[in-house]
């Protein structure tokens, strides 16, 4: 593809997210209006992220890249901190018990995921879980660990190869 081709793709893209933006955006300000907000739970995810030359790639799927393997996640909670975002690792996992938790609901035995409210009432407390990510591409299988600083892959248990990234 040309220069322009990948220019006109990326433009697109980052249009579709500032459309999402934008709605996700009208939500609040209506649930504010109604005065609403200080007993709703809000949870708004996005699907993974999608490499957009970075890596030589063009595509979604079959990278354990941060760019692709990061997810979109905006949780505001009753009584949490509004507008602070959290510079701790989570999980899609992680949603289900944060509703539990935030709706009085009993936890499950056997959840893989951990509860964000507490980060959602102190966005620096303490947090020692990871996020996991796997991913196929053709009969490789790629698994990789993500913590506060690190990110190790590897494809086909390290056969196929093994990185660790430190984004310090």
């Amino acid at each position: 593809q040309t220069d322009k081709e990948a220019r006109e793709v990326i433009e697109a893209y980052q249009a579709s997210l500032t459309f999402a933006d934008r709605q996700l955006g009208r939500v609040l300000a209506k649930l504010d209006e109604l005065k609403l907000r200080d007993r709703t739970v809000i949870v708004m995810f996005g699907d993974h992220g999608y490499h957009l030359g970075e890596k030589g790639k063009w595509s979604k799927h079959n990278s354990l890249f941060e760019v692709a393997a990061r997810v979109p996640l905006i949780v505001c909670l009753p009584g949490g901190e509004v507008g602070k975002s959290s510079p701790r690792t989570t999980q899609l996992l992680d949603i289900y018990p944060t509703l539990c938790e935030a709706c009085g609901l009993p936890l499950p035995a056997g959840l893989e995921g951990h509860s964000l409210v507490r980060l959602g009432r102190d966005p620096q407390a303490a947090w020692e879980h990871p996020a996991y990510t796997v991913a196929r591409n053709g009969p490789a299988f790629g698994q990789s660990v993500r913590t506060e600083r690190y990110r190790y892959s590897q494809w086909t248990g390290g056969e196929g190869g093994a990185v660790l990234f430190d984004h310090e």
